[in-house]
């Protein structure tokens, strides 16, 4: 994310001052059976759980762990922050009600029982409402506002509805990956996807478990440092063991007594199926955002095609109110036909995208082109590098390059009671987005701080 759509300044401010100043509840989009449907056909039991500052793979894996099976059997639709209040959506195979353990920090309620896991497909937005405190300049706002709505040329009955008493003005902004999905304090999620792709899986594990950043504990680095040595014995007696997943991999290079790829490559799956599959998307995301920064950068609009982009019209499966492209629904646009699909694009029935690239992946024509196999050219990529070995392997798919969503911006009263000193100086934003959306990437246009402080 190198390039803000709007150029007005921002209001300043840091996210995560307390957990409850970021509540997500996910938009639902599961179908489930009574809890009593017979288990032979619904071996599924789905449960709505609100995690207080638990992040989604700790709680599942807490949760498994108490009831004694496999991580494998307990699968969400979105992994959601530690420093929030979440509610989400779980399915635990092959369990019962009574089988489910409390657990400080979760409020739990059985819904039902289905005949499958729940996934990534299933999810069909998130609704926030987040706190931004220490704020410098909460006038700016407005302005913000406006610059958004200029640059993704949104119509002005929106802002007659808000002026109405509707309160929601609707706002555009690039369809960035958040920072968290590189990682939140240590941003080298998408470093070992990438060395993946390109099969190096010795430089894979140890952007993993070596590459010490500053942010981190000082024993934490220190044992980073170790790793960079390839002593894997000594790195694994010296890594805190509240780093499972390092130390997943760190036992697994021991007890091979690593040095062919296969063995690295054997400690990367020690990890569970979906960090796994998380570090090739995050090396898909990287190029994403890459692609989409030079588009800003170029000034190319997002919210009408240019001759050469791929568009994918509108999913009619996804809510009215959360529109997303259908990657099976795509079309190049040639210069004949750009101003008859710009018309879609306004009226919501498509979408300008970009690729997530993968095995299956066409680039686009014309300058979108240009700039998607440049970027893939400078990080010495092609998509047949994701032709990968279980978990791994990715066909791609294509994502919005903008989205948008109707936003409420507040000035915090203390309406919680609290008192407390930063509460004068907070905005409160409520809005939604689809599923695969970051809120971190719409309040990255209005904050304009560093990364960090949106994590």
């Amino acid at each position: 994310m190198e390039v803000y759509a709007s150029d007005v300044d921002g209001v300043g401010g840091r996210l995560r001052d307390r957990d409850e100043g970021f509540r997500v509840v996910e938009r639902e989009a599961f179908a489930t059976e009574p809890v009593d449907a017979p288990t032979g056909d619904y071996p599924y039991l789905v449960c709505r759980v609100t995690l207080h500052g638990w992040d989604t793979n700790d709680y599942a894996r807490r949760l498994s762990d108490a009831m004694g099976i496999s991580r494998e059997r307990v699968s969400w639709a979105g992994t959601k922050d530690k420093h929030a209040v979440t509610t989400q959506l779980f399915s635990v195979q092959g369990v019962s009600p009574g089988d489910l353990p409390d657990v400080d920090g979760a409020d739990l309620e059985v819904v039902g029982r289905a005949g499958r896991d729940i996934y990534f497909g299933d999810l069909a937005g998130n609704e926030f409402q987040i706190r931004v405190s220490d704020v410098d300049a909460p006038e700016n706002a407005a302005g913000v506002t406006d610059a958004l709505r200029e640059w993704g040329d949104l119509a002005d009955g929106d802002a007659a509805a808000a002026e109405d008493g509707d309160g929601d003005v609707a706002v555009a902004v690039p369809n960035f990956f958040g920072q968290q999905r590189f990682g939140s304090q240590r941003p080298v999620t998408h470093e070992v996807g990438l060395a993946i792709a390109r099969d190096d899986w010795k430089g894979a594990v140890l952007a993993y478990v070596a590459n010490p950043n500053e942010a981190e504990r000082e024993g934490t680095r220190e044992a980073r440092e170790i790793a960079g040595t390839e002593d894997w014995q000594a790195a694994l007696d010296a890594y805190p063991r509240r780093l499972r997943y390092e130390r997943t991999m760190l036992h697994t290079l021991v007890e091979r007594d690593a040095s062919e790829p296969a063995d690295y490559r054997a400690a990367l799956e020690a990890l569970p199926s979906n960090l796994q599959a998380l570090f090739v998307h995050a090396a898909q995301s990287y190029v994403f955002n890459r692609v989409l920064s030079e588009r800003l950068r170029r000034g190319i609009p997002f919210h009408r095609p240019v001759a050469g982009d791929v568009v994918c019209f509108a999913d009619a499966d996804a809510p009215n109110d959360l529109p997303v492209p259908d990657p099976d629904r795509a079309q190049r646009v040639s210069d004949r036909r750009v101003d008859t699909i710009a018309r879609h694009c306004e009226r919501g029935r498509a979408f300008v995208t970009a690729p997530l690239v993968g095995t299956d992946t066409d680039l686009a024509d014309g300058e979108p082109g240009e700039i998607e196999r440049a970027v893939l050219d400078d990080l010495d990529l092609e998509p047949g590098d994701f032709d990968l070995p279980g978990e791994f392997e990715s066909t791609g798919t294509r994502r919005a390059v903008q989205v948008t969503t109707p936003i409420d911006v507040e000035r915090v009263d203390d309406a919680d009671g609290t008192d407390r000193e930063d509460d004068a100086n907070a905005l409160e934003f409520s809005f939604a987005l689809p599923s695969g959306s970051y809120a971190t990437t719409v309040l990255r246009e209005y904050c304009k701080v560093d990364p960090l402080q949106l994590t």
